[in-house]
């Protein structure tokens, strides 16, 4: 099974910038995407590449955040937020049942310039969070989650580690936080195939760093550790441009 997430930086802005050619091209099984900036009411005229269903959920706030799960199978149940009010207006998760695993599409709060978010991002979101991923597992199935973590858990995964230590993503709360995740039982699995530096998802569009792999790891595939067994390979696409993200990519042997 292939799975595909990308943060696309509005949605409606990288269907101008070959969104639907990838999709067609990517023979993924499911493709998550994050900040979409959109409600389905927005990007109703477009026509999906054939055998994708999208599962929608928009932040109340127009313009901002969301997420989508494109299926080619249909899920067994598709539902939204952490059925928590306090976190659920901004459209970040979505949890999609298959028959073998629970598939998780995030898209994490950013603690923002000046760290003015990052007590609400570590104090309250993680925990809600990794406490979603665990009463999933109590449910008897292992867990994927992907998407956008806005964090570079390790020196490896960012390429100016001291000069950005406190910036948003890369404070040691973050990162701690991130290390509490793969504890409670998962595994990053990009790092279960690739253990050096280099590798990068996202890009800032100032001083050419793209070009120049000047960037971050903050997208991921986190799996539960009882998967391992199951992981065939996990990848970054930093060739498909669109966005100052690319996506990142898990197959599984199931």
């Amino acid at each position: 099974m292939k799975l595909v997430s990308w943060n696309v930086n509005g949605v409606r802005a990288t269907l101008k910038k070959g969104l639907l050619d990838y999709m067609a091209a990517t023979g993924a099984d499911v493709i998550c995407l994050q900040e979409t900036k959109a409600h389905a009411g927005d990007v109703q005229h477009v026509e999906w590449p054939a055998g994708y269903t999208p599962h929608w959920h928009s932040a109340q706030k127009k313009g901002y955040s969301g997420t989508v799960i494109f299926t080619r199978k249909k899920p067994l149940d598709v539902t939204f937020g952490l059925g928590l009010p306090e976190h659920d207006g901004e459209g970040r998760v979505i949890t999609a049942e298959f028959p073998e695993f629970f598939l998780v599409n995030l898209y994490q709060p950013n603690s923002q310039r000046g760290l003015t978010r990052l007590d609400y991002r570590t104090r309250e979101w993680d925990p809600a969070f990794l406490a979603h991923l665990k009463r999933l597992e109590a449910r008897g199935k292992p867990v994927v989650c992907c998407g956008d973590f806005n964090v570079a858990h390790t020196e490896l995964d960012i390429a100016n580690p001291k000069t950005n230590h406190r910036s948003a993503g890369f404070t040691d709360e973050e990162r701690n936080n991130f290390t509490a995740l793969l504890d409670a039982g998962f595994v990053d699995t990009f790092r279960e195939f690739e253990k050096g530096p280099g590798h990068y998802s996202w890009w800032s569009q100032m001083a050419n760093c793209r070009a120049r792999n000047i960037g971050w790891r903050i997208d991921y595939f986190i799996a539960s550790a009882s998967l391992r067994p199951a992981l065939k390979h996990a990848w970054i696409s930093p060739e498909i441009m669109g966005s100052d993200h690319c996506p990142v990519g898990l197959e599984l042997k199931l």
